[in-house]
């Protein structure tokens, strides 16, 4: 059994990119895959304050000097073996909420007690952008800076997208909108394959690891 956990990043609820990211889940179901998804909207994730707790202090249960949505979430990420994360594109960069999360996994990659825990998990990104060009790239080099920092394996879809996941969410990525469609990332058929052939990958590798890890315990 693998677990993957989809985060999705997106302040609005229902969002296209929460949209997307269950889309990517639901096309890995299987006997041998446990598929979580969260999202953090409503969710209070403070920005790292750098105290340095998690070096020296950190305790069995508790990861982050910081009481927030973190100290439920910390748990999720360490069973894991495989994180999706999604986010928009703002200023072509992360939303603020996935750059929160981001900081704030300092406590389990440098943590007493959790250094080192995400080191060969697989990671992959999905990126929902307004507009063509806008930084959909930019936004998953961002995610995959993150996890080579932390020595995970990077899942990607190859040469349909390179980096991720990455779709549009006006129709053809012009900004035109159907105001009685909440959805219109279902739309981009093509964005929407990226972000299954991504979480497909994920799989792959993610098995490939619990297995290589099996053979030379």
């Amino acid at each position: 059994m693998v677990r993957i956990l989809g985060i999705c990043s997106s302040p609005v609820n229902d969002s296209n990119t929460e949209c997307i990211l269950k889309e990517a889940l639901a096309s890995i179901q299987a006997d041998d895959v446990h598929t979580e998804l969260v999202t953090l909207n409503g969710k209070t994730i403070q920005d790292c304050i750098q105290c340095n707790w998690c070096l020296l202090k950190q305790e069995e249960e508790r990861y982050c000097s910081i009481e927030d949505y973190m100290a439920e979430l910390y748990p999720k990420i360490i069973a894991a073996d495989g994180l999706l994360l999604a986010t928009p594109v703002y200023l072509a960069r992360l939303s603020g909420l996935m750059a929160a999360l981001l900081d704030r996994m300092r406590a389990l990659d440098y943590g007493k007690r959790t250094s080192g825990c995400l080191k060969h998990k697989v990671g992959a990104g999905i990126a929902v952008s307004w507009y063509r060009n806008s930084g959909i790239e930019t936004t998953l080099s961002s995610l995959h800076w993150a996890f080579l920092t932390w020595q995970m394996i990077i899942a990607s879809p190859g040469s349909m997208s390179t980096f991720g996941g990455a779709a549009l969410s006006s129709l053809g990525g012009t900004g035109k909108f159907d105001p009685k469609d909440k959805h219109q990332i279902l739309k981009d058929e093509h964005g929407v394959e990226t972000a299954r052939a991504t979480a497909a990958n994920m799989v792959q590798l993610a098995k490939i690891v619990k297995e290589g890890k099996k053979k030379i315990s």
